[in-house]
C-alpha cells in the first residue's frame, strides 16, 4: 500500500494514508463510521487498488454488498490477483444469488488461491448450500483435510464451527456438539460463540445480573413510594384531627361569647345607667391604656 500511495502528492498520500488507517481501525468496531471515511479515500483516490480493497471491505461490513462486489472487482483489475475471490463469491450470496457463489466455487480461480483461499472459499460454498435449504450438502463441502487436521492454523476454529453448525441444521446434534468442543479448542482469539453454543447444547441458561438488578428496582422504587404515601396519609390524617379539634373549640368559645353578649343585653335592659361622655372627660385618655375605659361621669 505504501507503495501505491507513493504515486500520489506528498499531502494528497498523507490525507489517503490518516482515512485508511481510521478505515482499519474502525471496521471491527463501528463499520459505518469505517464507511465513511472510506468513502473520503475514494474520493481522493479512487485509482488506488488500496483505496478501493478499503472502501470495499467497508462496505462489506456495513451490508452494503453490490458496492463491495464493485470494489473488490476494480481492485482484481487492477491487481490482477484473485485473493479477494471468495469474498466476492460471498457478496453475491448477500445478494441473494447463492447459485453465482457457487458457479464461482468451482472457477477455475480457486485453484490459484493460497490454504487459506481455499478454505474460505468452501465456507462461502457450504453457506450457499445452506442458503438453498441443502444441509446435507453443505456438511459434505465442508468435510477435507483441513477439517481432518488436528494442527491449529487461524481458519481453523471457524471451518469447525461452520462443521458443527452445518451438523445441527442437518438434526446431527451429537456431532454438532462434538465439533463446537472442537472449535472451542482452536478459538484462541475468542472469534467464534463457539462456549455459547455448547452451552446452550447443553441446556444451560445465562442470566444477566445487570438486568435483574433492571428488573428489581422499579419494584423496590414501587414500595418505596407506597411507604412514603402511608405516611403522607397518617400525617393527614393527624392534621385532619387537629383541625377538627380546633372547629370544635372554636365553636365552643363562639357560643360562650354568645352567652356573654346576650347576659350583657339583658343587664343593660334592667336599668344599667347609661354613660354619658361629657366635655371634661378626655376621649383620649383610654390610648395610654387599651385595655381601660374611658373615664365616666354618672349623674347623681
Amino acid at each position: 500500500m505504501r507503495q501505491e500511495l507513493m504515486s500520489l502528492p506528498k499531502t494528497l498520500a498523507e490525507d489517503v494514508a490518516r482515512n485508511l488507517v481510521m478505515v482499519a481501525r474502525l471496521l471491527d468496531e463501528d463499520a459505518d463510521l469505517a464507511y465513511g471515511y472510506s468513502r473520503v479515500a475514494l474520493r481522493l483516490a479512487s485509482r488506488v487498488a488500496a483505496v478501493r480493497e478499503a472502501a470495499g471491505f467497508a462496505s462489506y461490513a456495513t451490508e452494503r454488498y453490490a458496492e463491495a462486489l464493485a470494489e473488490f472487482r476494480a481492485c482484481r483489475r487492477m491487481t490482477g490477483t484473485v485473493d479477494l475471490w471468495p469474498v466476492m463469491a460471498d457478496c453475491e450470496r448477500g445478494m441473494g444469488r447463492p447459485e453465482r457463489a457457487l458457479e464461482m466455487a468451482g472457477a477455475s480461480e480457486v485453484h490459484k488461491l493460497d490454504r487459506a483461499g481455499q478454505v474460505e472459499m468452501r465456507l462461502v460454498a457450504a453457506g450457499a448450500r445452506r442458503d438453498m435449504g441443502q444441509n446435507d450438502a453443505a456438511v459434505v463441502t465442508l468435510q477435507s483435510p483441513e477439517l481432518a487436521s488436528n494442527a491449529v492454523h487461524p481458519w481453523t476454529a471457524r471451518l469447525r464451527y461452520a462443521y458443527a453448525d452445518a451438523l445441527l441444521a442437518a438434526g446431527r446434534e451429537d456431532e454438532a456438539r462434538e465439533w463446537f468442543a472442537k472449535s472451542l479448542e482452536a478459538d484462541q482469539s475468542g472469534s467464534t460463540d463457539a462456549s455459547d453454543r455448547l452451552a446452550q447444547l447443553d441446556g444451560v441458561a445465562f442470566v444477566d445480573a445487570m438486568d435483574d438488578a433492571d428488573d428489581e428496582q422499579p419494584a423496590a422504587d414501587e414500595a418505596a413510594a407506597e411507604d412514603r404515601d402511608g405516611v403522607a396519609d397518617g400525617a393527614d390524617g393527624v392534621d385532619g384531627g387537629n383541625a377538627a379539634e380546633d372547629e370544635v373549640t372554636e365553636a365552643a368559645e363562639g357560643e360562650a361569647g354568645d352567652d356573654e353578649g346576650r347576659k350583657d343585653r339583658e343587664a343593660g335592659d334592667a336599668g344599667e345607667p347609661d354613660v354619658d361622655l361629657t366635655d371634661e372627660a378626655d376621649p383620649t385618655a383610654f390610648l395610654d391604656d387599651p385595655f381601660k375605659e374611658p373615664s365616666k361621669n354618672t349623674e347623681g
